[in-house]
């Protein structure tokens, strides 16, 4: 479902004028990106896409010099299509979406990141009526508080998606919306980045949401989630939640072992309320609301969930899970961390191992394997 971005979760180009006097945009530096397949290619079949697209900008009252300065030097980029193909990810349980999303480590980093910023977000509770710890929490498990706002162009990303098809009506309606908004001279091609699937900056806004949503909060005149400063993607993604029908006062959910939502068997219920399906509506994912109010919670001084997780379905708790990782590790084959998520990485690990024993390569985990390393 497609709602304010598309998901299931840089090139040095050319500066984009708006006007001879416009203030000179913030951000940090552009960077290429590191993987070679997410860097932008003209191919001839894309060049054609494009050149039969132009009318249809104009049509859609885009001029013609912001077309032209928007795709100069901008290009194919094979990775996108790659990722979106190749979206039949497999189910992560709630358990390991929170260890993914609220770790302690990042409980800490959030209320750090709170507490630095934390007089603008007050003054976006105040202005729009949305908890800060709840902007704050948004922030975090979109781009770990603006550490990972991507580095692909926008306009390379949706126009590769347009043009490979796929969805080509909607990423067709994106790059429109992104050429809007270079049009109103908010942001510059070579700022304009964002991940793989166009969304964009601190707070991961597709174009068409930026265009609902976005604020200038700062009062700069531009509306400018891609700075350093976060404080325009805050209060945007306040802006939105406040559109999308926050009420102001009300809980997203409390913990409550008779509530009407258990997403993992044997795992912690929850009792939710009306902001609950707001927080949906920034990304339609019962375990994303949960992680995301659970994170503003503990940003807030919050506490751990009161009722553990009983066994995963290979009969393994998180402890063990983490000992598992742990061990492999020890014995040479790396699962890339130990935080008790399973994930492709320790699945490969445990594959290998297994080859290396001469067991079946299974790559499931199970306590008899826990055993054999020893634990």
């Amino acid at each position: 479902m497609f709602t304010r971005r598309a998901i299931t979760l840089t090139l040095a180009l050319w500066p984009l004028a708006a006007c001879a006097n416009a203030p000179a945009l913030s951000g940090r530096a552009v960077s290429r990106p590191s993987d070679p397949d997410l860097v932008p290619r003209a191919t001839p079949g894309w060049s054609s896409w494009v050149a039969a697209f132009k009318p249809r900008a104009a049509a859609a009252g885009i001029r013609a010099d912001v077309v032209e300065r928007a795709f100069r030097g901008q290009g194919y980029v094979p990775g996108v299509v790659a990722r979106d193909r190749n979206q039949t990810e497999f189910k992560r349980s709630f358990e390991d979406y929170l260890n993914i999303v609220a770790p302690e480590r990042k409980v800490q980093a959030g209320r750090a990141a709170f507490a630095r910023h934390r007089s603008t977000l007050s003054a976006i509770e105040s202005r729009y009526g949305v908890p800060a710890e709840i902007v704050a929490a948004i922030w975090g498990v979109e781009s770990n508080f603006g550490q990972r706002r991507g580095d692909i162009p926008t306009i390379s990303a949706v126009s590769t998606l347009a043009f490979d098809g796929r969805r080509g009506a909607f990423f067709e309606k994106q790059l429109i919306a992104a050429l809007r908004i270079l049009q109103s001279g908010d942001i510059t091609p070579e700022r304009m980045l964002g991940s793989w699937a166009g969304a964009m900056g601190h707070t991961q806004f597709i174009p068409t949401s930026y265009l609902q949503s976005a604020v200038d909060f700062t009062g700069d005149g531009r509306r400018d989630i891609w700075s350093d400063d976060p404080a325009d993607a805050l209060a945007s993604a306040a802006a939105y939640l406040r559109d999308a029908g926050w009420q102001r006062g009300q809980s997203w959910a409390v913990e409550d072992p008779s509530g009407n939502l258990t997403p993992d068997r044997g795992g912690p219920s929850f009792r939710t309320g009306p902001n609950f399906r707001v927080i949906k509506r920034y990304n339609n994912s019962d375990s994303y609301a949960l992680g995301v109010g659970h994170l503003a919670d503990r940003i807030a001084g919050g506490g751990a969930l009161r009722q553990g997780f009983g066994p995963d379905g290979d009969g393994l708790v998180k402890s063990q899970r983490v000992d598992l990782q742990r061990r492999l590790t020890a014995a040479g084959f790396d699962t890339d961390g130990d935080d008790g998520v399973l994930g492709p990485k320790s699945r490969a690990a445990i594959a290998a191992y297994q080859r290396s024993v001469g067991l079946e390569a299974t790559g499931r985990p199970s306590v008899a394997l826990l055993q054999r390393l020893g634990g």
